[in-house]
């Protein structure tokens, strides 16, 4: 967004939905909606509505359709046992919708509730079939829906998207103009150029120390009062919340390309739709870290769901094998070889291990699985034959050496030494998980009740291997209601994962048609979005579309980390008191240099400076000092790239594609450091 001069006045636009909000408001207060309506009421008001439609003259009858059919989704939630949600008086809609149909205007609100009484056209958007049009088209578009049983042509005369809070209007947003409220009246803002990823001009230029500012991207967050979240998807991602409930829906789509909103909006729209067949306490969410987890627990509820499980795979796989397999040491092992872990979610010894159980009788019970697994994990010949080449001689011999001597210790344990630390490795969690799934059946809640989820979703699915994804799939109910989404792009697991999306989704069993890809990047600028992806190279991967321009990405050298620290703290506390509200990412290759950056920050008295350990994020203003590593899934208005350099960025696909997850974290502006020899991932520098 670009900031024009304040208005004097409100604008016509603006002028016209205060008055609008004015009169919506004062409705609703003076009709409050009763606590809940019974199923008595509602039946007697659909009889009257169609007593009514067959003497309304023509003009009328389809606003009095629009009724009847807001009426007939209430009567369905309440005989599916669900509470009516009431429309907020101090937040009522998020949208506004103006139609032309045959000479007639009707203006439709949109928000989180309904409200078709005392002359108010508020419609939830999960609910009312008119909700399409405010997705699917766009100011001046013209259309032909079929809406209930009706078809219905016209135009779209105004679309506007809201923000409105404690009952004050603080944005209007109306095609390529936004007007924001702020002290001295209305300011006018009008959006960048679209740009396609990957066209000319340089990416990344030597910075200057004594020139450089932190926060040239501050135009871009001009516009504080951002609409609702629902008010900002996109055709292509509402057609994807909106999908049949039944079956496997796969986002496949670069960072900030959004979906994670996809998934969760998703959620709240089955759970509304649905009703008792989608009970929130029934779905499960996993998510990669706990940064993550934490984000996403608070983000549901604000979305009208309650109740979810969200978790990271870690913590659900450890509660379920200590559930199936008490009798098996609770600890996870933090030192496993990496050819242990390769050789256990290689996707040839899964195969292997689901034809011996398939093949080989053996009790349906926890004891089988157990003994399976340690003959399965040990047996030389067997995993030679299935792996092939995948391991070289050297690696197969350190694997199988570990994990013979895991199977001793764990018969030891089981005998009764209980004394000695035994642990198991990561791996073995979804190991253990699939092979119980296979001999015995469903794993059970609680109670030994079968475990069936209403529906899952699976974040960030490139960094989960196909052993741990089948786990997971195989706990739904018979729909099969599975939300997966991804990035190849940002697949930074070294143990398990994938690269390529046709063959991971043949080894879960997915239809390849399943696919859908977002093309669009809302996170970051053009110059943050080129940059990232001239960092991996040459990718097969569709290049995404960004729709901001914003500042270069800029590199800064310097003798030493000091000299670092101290041109950052330079910058950091003026970009503070400049932008209060901003939150900046310090992001930097290893935990010991986390430490120093943000001791010597804080000793350079810039405010607010946390380091983060163990992914404990506070999502607050401030500068967060944290590994790389740790931020996969988390944005930021500003990121600083520590020690970019030969060093702790080789030219291998992990740094690549670590170095591109920690770049595209930044919506506004992206600085690199380094005080080494830069990395061979830079993009060639421009002055």
């Amino acid at each position: 967004m670009t900031p024009e001069s304040p208005a004097a006045a409100p604008p016509p636009i603006v002028a016209e939905e205060l008055a609008e909000l004015s009169r919506v408001r004062a409705v609703l207060l003076e009709n409050p909606e009763p606590p809940g309506a019974n199923e008595h009421e509602v039946l007697t008001e659909l009889v009257r509505l169609q007593e009514e439609v067959r003497s309304a003259r023509p003009d009328d009858r389809g606003a009095i359709a629009q009724q009847m059919e807001h009426y007939t989704a209430l009567l369905d939630q309440i005989r599916k046992g669900r509470k009516t949600e009431s429309v907020d008086v101090d937040s009522p809609y998020f949208a506004h919708l103006r139609l032309a149909e045959k000479g007639r205007k009707s203006d439709i609100y949109i928000g989180r509730a309904s409200r078709l009484s005392h002359g108010l056209r508020i419609v939830d958007w999960r609910n009312a079939p008119i909700s399409r049009l405010f997705y699917r088209y766009e100011e001046g578009d013209e259309y032909c829906e079929e809406l209930g049983d009706q078809l219905r042509e016209g135009r779209i005369t105004a679309r506007r998207t809201l923000h409105i809070a404690d009952g004050t209007l603080l944005r209007v947003g109306a095609g390529a103009v936004s007007y924001v409220r702020e002290a001295g009246g209305w300011r006018a803002l009008t959006r960048e150029g679209t740009h396609l990823a990957g066209g000319q001009g340089s990416a990344l230029r030597a910075g200057k120390a004594d020139g450089a500012r932190l926060g040239s991207g501050a135009k871009l967050r001009a516009d504080k009062h951002l609409p609702d979240i629902a008010a900002l998807i996109d055709p292509d991602q509402f057609a994807l919340i909106t999908a049949p409930s039944a079956g496997v829906v796969v986002l496949r789509g670069s960072a900030g390309s959004g979906k994670t909103t996809v998934a969760l909006h998703r959620v709240a729209y089955l759970a509304f739709q649905l009703g008792r067949a989608f009970v929130p306490q029934a779905v499960l969410i996993i998510v990669w870290g706990r940064a993550m987890r934490d984000y996403v627990a608070n983000v549901l509820p604000a979305l009208g769901v309650a109740g979810v499980q969200v978790s990271t795979w870690t913590a659900w796989s450890r509660s379920m094998v200590a559930r199936h397999f008490p009798e098996l040491p609770g600890r996870s092992a933090d030192d496993t070889p990496e050819p242990v872990s390769r050789m256990k979610l290689h996707p040839a010894f899964i195969a292997m291990v689901e034809a011996y159980i398939r093949a080989t009788p053996g009790k349906a019970h926890r004891s089988q699985v157990i003994e399976d697994w340690m003959r399965l994990t040990t047996d030389r010949p067997r995993i030679e034959a299935a792996l092939g080449e995948a391991l070289s001689d050297s690696a197969m011999q350190r694997a199988l050496a570990w994990t013979n001597q895991m199977a001793r210790s764990v018969a030891a344990w089981m005998d009764g030494e209980k004394d000695a630390d035994v642990r198991l490795d990561p791996e073995d969690d979804a190991l253990l998980l699939r092979m119980y799934q296979l001999r015995v059946g469903h794993l059970v809640r609680p109670g030994a009740r079968p475990l069936h989820y209403h529906h899952l979703v699976l974040d960030e699915v490139q960094d989960f291997s196909p052993v741990e994804v089948s786990v997971l799939i195989s706990c739904t109910d018979e729909r099969k209601s599975v939300t997966l989404a991804g990035d190849t792009r940002q697949h930074i697991s070294t143990g398990g994962g994938f690269t390529s999306w046709t063959e991971f989704l043949g080894r879960i069993g997915v239809e390849s048609t399943a696919l859908n890809t977002l093309q669009v990047s809302y996170r970051s600028t053009h110059p943050i979005t080129r940059f990232a992806l001239d960092v991996l190279g040459d990718d097969d991967e569709p290049a995404p579309r960004t729709t901001r321009d914003g500042p270069p990405v800029e590199l800064f050298r310097f003798s030493e980390h000091g000299a670092a620290v101290g041109f950052l703290a330079e910058e950091l506390r003026r970009l503070l008191r400049a932008e209060p509200n901003a939150n900046v990412a310090i992001l930097t290759p290893h935990p010991e240099l986390s430490r120093t950056y943000a001791q010597g920050l804080r000793h350079a008295e810039v405010p607010r400076v946390r380091l983060v350990v163990e992914q404990e994020f506070a999502f607050a203003p401030g500068v967060d000092v944290v590994e790389a590593r740790e931020v996969k899934g988390l944005e930021f208005d500003y990121v600083v790239l520590v020690e970019v350099s030969a060093l702790h960025y080789p030219d291998t696909p992990y740094c690549r594609r670590l170095l591109h997850v920690a770049a595209t974290r930044a919506v506004h502006q992206l600085w690199l450091t380094c005080v080494g020899t830069p990395s061979p991932l830079l993009p060639e520098q421009q002055p």
